[in-house]
């Protein structure tokens, strides 16, 4: 079964079914997500995307890092 990252779901979300973004998405500049308190708390509401806004870091950078970790990237439109 390909593993998803689905990018309207929250961080926590993407976190607790794939556990390997944590590292992928710590090495991408997202530091907190390895500190549990932040990934249970901010990661509870926050969305890749919101959080690649807020961070100055560019999502099809992260889409294109995903993608080469065996990812499948799935958006919703609209």
């Amino acid at each position: 079964m390909a593993k998803v990252i689905d990018l309207s779901q929250t961080v926590f979300e993407i976190c607790k079914q794939n556990p390997e973004a944590i590292t992928i998405m710590k090495n991408l500049g997202f530091t907190e997500i390895t500190n549990p308190g932040m990934l249970n708390t901010a990661g509870r509401f926050m969305t890749i995307p919101k959080g690649a806004a807020m961070k100055g870091i560019d999502l099809d950078k992260i889409k294109e890092v995903f993608v080469a970790s065996g990812f499948e990237i799935r958006e919703r439109e609209g």
